[in-house]
């Protein structure tokens, strides 16, 4: 089982630089970056609101469950 972070593609869509994502949700472009590949092995509903209403997108579009 895996869950895949789709948050590059999302904000490919949109058209979001990494550095507006991160100061607009309050985490740094590091912690951003780990979020991105997938280096994390948690996160915070309030980060993922934060994403979500800032991409005006929903958590699905981000997360991906991918059966091995």
């Amino acid at each position: 089982m895996a869950i895949l972070i789709n948050l590059d593609v999302i904000m490919a869509k949109r058209k979001v630089k990494s550095k507006d994502l991160a100061q607009a949700i309050g985490i740094t472009e590091q912690n951003l970056s780990l979020l991105k590949t997938g280096k994390i092995k948690g996160i915070r509903f309030s980060t993922l609101n934060a994403i979500c209403q800032y991409l005006d997108c929903q958590p699905g579009d981000i997360l991906e469950f991918k059966d091995d």
